[in-house]
């Protein structure tokens, strides 16, 4: 098969064959499945048969969407789930345990964050927030209790870039998997696995989705982790699929979050012009970040592919020329950031990343709004940065829109 991304995904044959050899994966709006015999369903049950047996386990229509997501990423197994949310979380839920702490950064999207500082607590979990892009840091925050480190590739909207090489070879050192989510760059210009992440969660949601349709998360175990130290996952048994077995057989079937048939359709048709609306969008990103450095009215730029940002020489490692479609942006002030965003025309006040609009966000106000003022400064968002997604409109039309409402 080609190495092309796009004919890599519309050669993915579908796992069994359809009745009427259609060329899209039909839409299976089926609850559950009959069997022929009793012996039939037994087997399918326990495992020992490929037949699906009810749709929050398994659906043909989510099955082929999470082929296709496998050609193009190269993981080992791929779970498709109601959210990006339901992703971090399931995960989460298979390698924490009562009594052990997961190292991480404090810069990371609202939501995660929330998880990481609130929900995980209640279950007896520690969560040890550190910067990640000091390596010596982190290893003095990992122990024999660490379950994993977690990090963003470029955290939202902060858009920090760590050194994935230097982390992944600090937890093979120390026998922590390595968990990346890797929503805001696409698996056309990186591959996770390629600088040692163990496990990939994705908020499909995104660059996937298209026009912003619909919900969706992605798991992906990329099968490069020995599982024998883990406290929870029975790696004598399964091997390199334990955790497979404890996420996909246990959590995942257990707390339910599983991606809808309609929503698999509608996200494997977006894969099929991913590539395309990224460069497109990607390109008009760096071209608007470049301009915006031209304006007095803009203080700052925050963007990994522009000269002078911090992290280009890690970003062009990691992701190429152009890694994302986001980027930030600061004005004077909050009130200017609100006046601003009040007389944007083309560009939409909304929250969502990647959508074929172009998006614009006051991330303090609204992402981390309810945040306390402590938990807002430990976040380290400004109150004047503004978050970007950049579409697919014209260039010089955003621009125009942009200056509009500066000026």
């Amino acid at each position: 098969m080609s190495e092309n991304f796009t004919t890599k995904i519309l050669a993915t044959p579908f796992a069994k064959d359809d009745l009427h050899n259609p060329l899209s994966m039909p839409v299976y709006n089926t609850a559950a499945y009959e069997f022929a015999t009793a012996e039939e369903m037994e087997a399918a049950f326990l495992g020992k048969s490929a037949f699906h047996t009810y749709t929050r386990i398994s659906n043909p229509t989510v099955e082929y969407f999470e082929q296709r997501i496998q050609q193009v990423s190269g993981a080992m197994a791929v779970t498709a789930l109601a959210s990006g949310m339901a992703a971090i979380s399931n995960v989460f839920m298979s390698l924490a345990y009562k009594g052990a702490n997961v190292v991480t950064t404090s810069h990371l999207f609202g939501n995660t964050f929330s998880i990481l500082q609130f929900t995980l607590a209640n279950f007896g979990v520690e969560v040890r927030f550190c910067d990640l892009l000091d390596i010596a840091e982190v290893e003095k925050n990992i122990d024999e209790n660490t379950c994993l480190v977690f990090t963003e590739v470029i955290t939202n909207p902060h858009l920090e870039v760590v050194d994935l090489k230097a982390l992944s070879a600090l937890t093979q050192q120390k026998q922590v998997p390595l968990v990346v989510d890797t929503t805001v760059v696409p698996w056309t210009v990186f591959k996770a696995r390629d600088f040692g992440a163990n496990l990939e969660v994705v908020s499909s949601t995104k660059y996937i989705s298209g026009g912003a349709t619909c919900i969706g998360g992605l798991v992906l175990d990329h099968g490069n982790f020995d599982w024998s130290r883990s406290k929870r996952l029975d790696a004598k048994k399964f091997g390199r699929m334990a955790f497979q077995a404890k996420f996909r057989g246990e959590v995942f079937r257990n707390f339910g979050a599983c991606m809808s048939p309609e929503t698999a359709y509608q996200q494997t048709l977006g894969l099929e012009t991913m590539e395309l609306r990224f460069n497109r969008a990607a390109s008009t990103g760096l071209a608007l970040a470049q301009w915006l450095q031209t304006l007095p009215e803009v203080k700052k730029v925050h963007h990994n592919s522009l000269p002078d940002n911090p992290f280009y020489g890690v970003s062009a490692t990691q992701f190429g020329k152009i890694g994302t479609a986001m980027f930030a942006f600061e004005l004077a002030d909050r009130a200017a950031c609100f006046a601003f965003m009040n007389k944007l025309k083309i560009v939409r006040r909304a929250t969502n990343l990647f959508d074929n609009k172009s998006l614009i966000i006051h991330p303090l106000s609204t992402i981390y709004g309810t945040f306390s003022p402590e938990m807002k400064e430990k976040t380290g968002i400004p109150d004047t940065l503004l978050r970007f997604s950049t579409g697919l409109e014209d260039p010089e039309d955003l621009k125009a829109d942009i200056l509009k409402a500066l000026r």
